[in-house]
Order: structure tokens, then sequence, then C-alpha cells
């Protein structure tokens, strides 16, 4: 069994069409299919169903498709780390929810201030992505709630950031210093797309819960907060959105809410048995930031894990 067949067997698998994986892969389509073919012959096992028209994973390539996937994923952090073992300049791959967010950004200011080597790549992907990147190594570091988290990744809560809503310059919340929660019971409010942040949707619906009232969602969802204000300020909806991203939200006003306040657990995401110099750096940062800024300081309020 060789690696390139392991790397063409994910992609047709995922791909779900030989020509679309063929071309990904720069090579032709019979070439690919030849190998997977080969793939089948050594392990005895078919691993695709296919026709004309059609590809599905068995049961056994579904089974198959896991642990390749780890196969692939370990050797390339292999290889990462054999060139940045012999390279000055050390690379982290960071994760971001969305650009608009300040958190990540004044961490890794704080970290390069200590390391001014440090090269940085940031990837923006939903919290539920951010998992599967830290999984496959992929990713170094992730920032979000850690309430969903899988065992294998580990968290630090770093900020309790005060949860407020969005709202139109005319709202009538807008001569409000706060906002009650329950006053949002009359209101439609925007949720995140599910697949991209469903922590962020549980601790929304979580909080107008504990206020006593279930809330009406708005039809559509977005996938990034910009897309959100965008909506807020034609007057469609509401959006609960924490303190740390509205300074990138012009045309809106936000308003933090009351009874309670409402603080999102911000944590620093990392797989459980990474303990390189880089990673230890993010969560040193994150911690020392929070205790200098008063992350963690907050009133009563309500702050589910």
């Amino acid at each position: 069994m060789e690696l390139r067949q392991l790397r063409y067997f994910v992609t047709v698998a995922e791909e779900l069409h030989f020509g679309r994986a063929a071309a990904q892969e720069h090579i032709v389509q019979s070439a690919l299919s030849q190998q997977i073919q080969r793939l089948e012959r050594e392990l005895g096992v078919r691993l695709l169903e296919r026709s004309t028209h059609h590809v599905a994973l068995t049961v056994a390539g579904a089974a198959f498709l896991v642990e390749a996937r780890q196969i692939l994923a370990h050797v390339d952090r292999a290889v990462a780390i054999a060139r940045n073992t012999g390279s000055a300049v050390p690379a982290l791959r960071v994760g971001i929810i969305d650009a608009s967010y300040d958190s990540m950004p004044q961490i890794l200011q704080e970290a390069q201030a200590h390391r001014p080597g440090l090269v940085v790549h940031q990837i923006e992907a939903g919290v539920p992505e951010q998992y599967r990147l830290l999984a496959d190594g992929r990713l170094d570091v992730g920032i979000g709630r850690a309430a969903l988290a899988p065992p294998h990744i580990a968290s630090q809560v770093f900020r309790h950031d005060p949860l407020g809503v969005l709202l139109p310059r005319e709202h009538r919340f807008a001569e409000l210093d706060a906002v009650p929660v329950g006053d949002l019971a009359r209101e439609p409010l925007l949720l995140a797309e599910e697949a991209q942040a469903p922590e962020f949707n549980q601790f929304t619906i979580e909080m107008c819960r504990a206020a006593g009232f279930t809330p009406t969602v708005y039809a559509g969802t977005v996938e990034s907060i910009r897309a959100a204000a965008d909506l807020v300020a034609q007057g469609r909806c509401l959006y609960c959105v924490p303190s740390s991203c509205v300074s990138a939200l012009p045309g809106t006003l936000w308003r933090p809410l009351t009874e309670p306040a409402s603080y999102y657990p911000w944590s620093v995401l990392w797989r459980a048995d990474d303990d390189s110099d880089h990673v230890t750096t993010i969560v040193t940062c994150a911690r020392t930031l929070s205790a200098r800024l008063g992350w963690l300081t907050t009133p009563d309020r309500f702050t589910p894990d």
C-alpha cells in the first residue's frame, strides 16, 4: 500500500466523483481508477460502489476513510515538524471564527511580542471545523466556546465576553443603555449557520430560556458577523453578539444585555497531546492577557460553560 493510494482514495471519497477527484490530483481518471482498484485488491475489500453515474462508499470504505485521513494527517504533520525543526522561523496555524472578533488578534500580538520570529497562519473556520482541523493536525490552536469539544481537544477559558444585542439605529431599544433579555421575546432573533456555530446558537437559546421564553428565530441564517449586521441594519431582525466584535460593525447599534447580564465564554483550543512550545506560548499569553485586562472578572452573570 502506498501513501499516494491513500490520498487518491480520500480525494475520491470526499468528492464522490472520479472526474473531479482526478482533476484535483492532477492525474488522468483512468490512472486514478486503477490505483483505487489496486488498493482494493491489496486490502481484499471493496471500498467504493461505483457505476457510470454514481459513486458511494461501502461500509468498509467509510471505516477505512476515517483511518486513512488520520494516517495522512500524521504524515503531513511529521513532514511539517521536520521542515520546521530545521528552520529558524517557527510557524503557527491558528483558527479564528470571524475576522471581526478581537480576542485572538490580541493574543497573537502578545505572543509575537514575546517571540518576535513567530510566523502565524490564520485559518477562518467555525468551531466544529476547527475541531476537525485540530484532530487532523492541520491546525495548532483554535478559539471558541468549548462546551461541545470532543475528548481529544483541550481548552482553557480566558474571556467572559459581555453579550449584547445588535439592532438598527431607529429601533425602540436604541434609547436604552441596556436591554433586558426578556424584552427579546417579542423580537425575531437571527442565529448563525447551525453547521458553523452550533455552540453560539445553543448559548443564545439557553440564555433566552433561562429568561423564561423560547426565542422567535428569524427564518434566514448567516455565516459571518458582517452579513448579520447587514440584515440587522435593514430592520429584519436582531442579533445577539459579544462585545469583542462591535467596533467592526458600522451602521448598527449594540446594547449590552441585562437581567441577567450575559457573558460568552471564549476558550483557547488545542490537541490534548500537543505540548509544543508554540502552543504553550499561545495558552500562556491568553492567560496573561486575560489577567491583565480582567477578562474573567465579571459580576453575577449567565455564563454556561
